[in-house]
């Protein structure tokens, strides 16, 4: 099953797969979801919200992991279960949960005090954000399990190389408003940024721009399927998308270089969330489209609610093997 965040929480989506009727059914309200995700070392799904970290094993019932933070903003896990939370405040919390913690959310969570230690720490600020930074995104590659890469709105990106106990600064040319961090391999991340779509094949310490030649600079959403890299970008932050020249687009990039719009059936719907479902690429839009599709071409899946403010908005996804 496929598991989309919305505005108000957490929507349980069956048949996306198949060539029957989609079926969604909202599961939680959680207020905001950030990230939803699921990973090898852990059972579930995972729910990173704006009122905690929620988890399933169905996608039906969701607890509340209790993170010392409130509002979280990512999750992310080590091939040993080692669970990850990022929040706003810009914090990093670690567990090693059981399926008894897992299932009655009493977990032990602790701060990783070296992420407050990096050099930059005091700068990840924008007003218009309160002059709060939030981490977006966590990310442990099963090939390098020991290291824990962090982007940070606003803070750009940064890695730990024993586990969130110390870290290490890789903003040197990376706009710092990191929106989404996507790891196609151990040492190659790219990054979804306030101000362009960025490519690392060096785990992070060197980064070149892929969005040159567009006018759409500020990207949300990234993921990667059979060595292509699809990003979502707009032409300015998410307050102008519902309006007539918005001109938002999906690119795709096989090349590790350039990028190619990708035509789809919503071009006036930003794509707010992307993940991999059965070997087929899904997308969801600001307007809660549901999309899947690929070299082949896109049509439209199904849609789920969006009920809240555009601004800010997210539609991240993931999909629960059951």
């Amino acid at each position: 099953m496929l598991i989309v965040g919305s505005d108000d929480g957490l929507y349980r989506v069956t048949g996306i797969d198949g060539p029957g009727p989609v079926d969604v059914t909202k599961e939680r309200d959680a207020g905001r979801a950030w990230r939803v995700r699921t990973f090898d070392g852990l059972p579930g799904a995972f729910a990173a919200t704006d009122t905690g970290l929620y988890h399933s094993t169905d996608g039906r019932a969701w607890t509340d992991l209790d993170v010392p933070q409130e509002r979280v903003y990512a999750v992310g896990a080590s091939p040993d279960g080692t669970l990850y939370a990022g929040t706003r405040p810009a914090h990093v919390y670690a567990a090693s949960p059981d399926d008894e913690g897992l299932s009655d959310g009493r977990l032990d969570w602790r701060e990783l005090d070296g992420f407050q230690e990096l050099p930059s720490r005091d700068g990840w600020r924008l007003p218009r954000h309160d002059d709060v930074a939030q981490v977006r995104d966590l990310h442990v590659h099963p090939a390098a399990p020991d290291r824990v890469v962090a982007g940070v709105e606003v803070g750009a990106v940064h890695v730990s190389r024993d586990g969130g106990e110390t870290w290490t600064e890789r903003r040197d040319g990376i706009d710092d408003d990191v929106h989404e961090l996507h790891l196609v391999g151990p040492e190659e991340f790219v990054a979804a940024t306030g101000h362009g779509l960025f490519r690392s094949t060096d785990a992070g310490r060197s980064w070149m721009r892929l969005d040159g030649g567009y006018d759409q600079r500020y990207f949300r959403a990234v993921a990667s399927h059979d060595g292509v890299i699809y990003a979502a970008g707009a032409l300015a932050n998410s307050s102008t998308w519902n309006d007539a020249d918005a001109d938002p687009a999906l690119f795709a990039c096989r090349d590790g270089e350039s990028l190619d719009p990708v035509d789809h059936p919503r071009p006036d719907e930003t794509v707010t969330g992307l993940t991999v479902v059965e070997g087929v690429v899904v997308a969801g839009t600001h307007g809660g489209t549901l999309l899947v599709g690929g070299d082949d071409g896109w049509s439209v899946a199904g849609s789920v609610p969006v009920p809240g403010e555009v601004t800010g908005r997210y539609t991240p996804l993931t999909w629960l093997n059951r």
